[in-house]
């Protein structure tokens, strides 16, 4: 079944022709990999776990429908696969010796790692998803780490997609928090889209914000019945998760997707943190404690203008572009990430000239998209009760990052990634440091959350 809205969506895709959500429906695999990939052969890719859940029957479906198949490659459940740049490698030279296209079973690791794998080959896939982990299944680009850098590589989305509700469901709840977590993220993502517009660095887009956002809240609004699996909750998640996806290929850009909230987790993640854990911590889980994050921000500037700042002031100790590396470096403890992030901070960039017309601008266009970013992003307290309710991570100390090291993210965050976003409104207004700090402060929002007991840290 697809519903009207991914159709609408379809039709601007470049990459994906068509996606299939329903109950019962791997044996549509098949048909669904002969017409969106032409390809006479596959390869199943899978970790152990996925392939017990989805292997034979996907299979089954490819053999029906006159598929040929090469040997699968399967990976060991224990411990997890790693979304590393060597995992890549060897998928990609799997499939350039069989010939084969890849007809994946997974979640968000075997999703890009198939995904850049196919593009570096170009060869379209087919992909089929296990759990509502992650809202990155139908988007082009692939979160992979190299060389200590975990970023989002170019690379096609899949042609096909099949999302069958039976096998999600049987997904540990804690995955379908994780794809929820993240999917909160595109209300403070959107807040940072609304401002880059506003200042005329990076336009809206209007169908991929409509792809995304019209349908969110209503998508999210059911916490607990995703929590216990119910299927209604879980194909809202599903299908939302897919339009962030196609809102991604239509915009050409994963803006519609992602925020500044989402660096949190790309942080940590290039520090490696939790990457050794039993369990490794998902992105997921990581996202929301950033969205959390970036609302509490929101929460603590919205009743400000900017009128009081003084852009000569601002100007007069604004960094050179030698101090500004020099800043994004004495963030980072890890060279490779520091390498990459100051090339990233150095994107975006403006001079000390530039600072009196920002500054300017944004105290012209405050007041007037004020009143839209406050109804975009929920309070961070609503945001911590929406992760507590679907069961995922809703304090940092949950997933064992100290409200230190959560301060000191909030500056790395700002630096990491060259898209323009709220943290950068504060820091090109020299209130940034003030801000946060205010976070940690008596009265602020993290100073007063109460420390959970519980933890998923092993």
């Amino acid at each position: 079944m697809t519903s009207t809205r991914i159709t609408k969506a379809l039709a601007h895709a470049d990459d994906t022709r068509r996606i299939e959500i329903g109950s019962g429906i791997l044996s549509c695999t098949g048909p669904l990999f002969a017409a969106t990939t032409g390809a006479p052969e596959a390869m199943i890719i899978a970790d152990e776990t996925t392939w017990n859940l989805a292997g034979p029957a996907v299979r089954a479906a490819l053999t029906a429908s006159g598929i040929a198949l090469a040997d699968p490659l399967v990976f060991p459940a224990d411990p997890p696969v790693y979304a590393g740049y060597e995992n890549v490698t060897r998928i990609r030279r799997r499939l350039a010796e069989s010939g084969a296209t890849a007809c994946s079973i997974g979640s968000g690791t075997i999703s890009d790692l198939v995904k850049l794998a196919s593009g570096e080959l170009a060869h379209p896939y087919v992909h089929v998803c296990t759990a509502a982990s992650m809202d990155g299944y139908a988007a082009f680009g692939a979160a992979i780490s190299k060389d200590g850098f975990k970023i989002t590589r170019a690379c096609p989305a899949p042609a096909g997609i099949v999302a069958d509700l039976d096998i999600i469901a049987t997904a540990p709840p804690m995955m379908t928090a994780n794809g929820y977590a993240d999917l909160t993220e595109k209300f403070t993502g959107g807040a940072d889209w609304i401002i880059a517009d506003a200042l005329g660095i990076e336009p809206l887009a209007p169908f991929a914000w409509g792809l995304v956002q019209d349908g969110l809240r209503e998508a999210l609004a059911h916490p607990d019945a995703a929590r216990t699996g119910e299927r209604g909750a879980l194909e809202g998640l599903v299908e939302e998760a897919m339009l962030a996806g196609l809102a991604i290929q239509a915009a050409q850009s994963s803006r519609p997707g992602s925020g500044v909230g989402h660096n949190f987790s790309h942080q940590w993640e290039m520090e490696g943190y939790g990457l050794d854990w039993p369990l490794p911590l998902s992105h997921g889980a990581k996202v929301g404690i950033g969205t959390m994050a970036i609302a509490a921000v929101y929460d603590a500037v919205l009743s400000h203008d900017f009128a009081d700042v003084d852009a000569a002031k601002v100007a007069a100790s604004w960094p050179t572009p030698q101090e500004n590396e020099a800043r994004v470096r004495a963030l980072q403890s890890v060279p490779a990430i520091a390498e990459a992030a100051v090339g990233q901070a150095a994107g975006k960039y403006i001079s000390r000239e530039e600072i009196p017309s920002r500054v300017a601008a944004i105290q012209e266009v405050w007041p007037q998209i004020r009143a839209r970013l406050r109804s975009q992003v929920p309070p961070a307290a609503e945001i911590r009760d929406m992760l507590k309710a679907v069961g995922a991570p809703y304090h940092p100390a949950m997933i064992g990052i100290s409200l230190e090291k959560l301060r000191r993210t909030y500056f790395q965050a700002q630096t990491i990634r060259s898209r323009y976003a709220i943290l950068d409104v504060l820091f090109e207004t020299g209130t940034l440091d003030d801000v946060v700090a205010s976070l940690f402060a008596p009265g602020g929002f993290w100073a007063e959350e109460p420390v959970p007991t519980e933890s998923i840290v092993p």
